[in-house]
């Protein structure tokens, strides 16, 4: 399968991002970061995008660890890893990431 480019919109802001995963598994996985980063940016009053990008990554981690402690199956964390330093390449650059 061939990587093409999307783009998504997460805290107003349009990412392109190459992935082989279908368009709408993205758009729904950046509406997810969207939605979590606003309702943090709400709830702390944090302004500094970098604040609630790791704030909103800590989040999600706490709710994988909640999934994980349920038994339910969850990724390999080598591959929870290389999405972690994917989003950190998103957020440091203005280049379209790979996923």
């Amino acid at each position: 399968m061939s990587k093409r480019s999307v783009s998504v919109l997460i805290s107003g802001k349009e990412y392109r991002i190459k992935s082989e995963a279908d368009e709408a598994s993205l758009q729904r996985v950046a509406r997810y970061v969207d939605e979590t980063m606003e309702r943090i940016r709400k709830r702390t009053g944090a302004v500094d995008s970098i604040e609630v990008a790791l704030l909103t990554a800590l989040n999600v981690a706490r709710e994988l660890d909640d999934t994980r402690a349920e038994g339910n199956r969850v990724p390999p964390a080598a591959a929870l890893r290389s999405l972690i330093e994917r989003v950190e390449d998103a957020v440091a650059g203005p280049d379209a990431p790979s996923l």
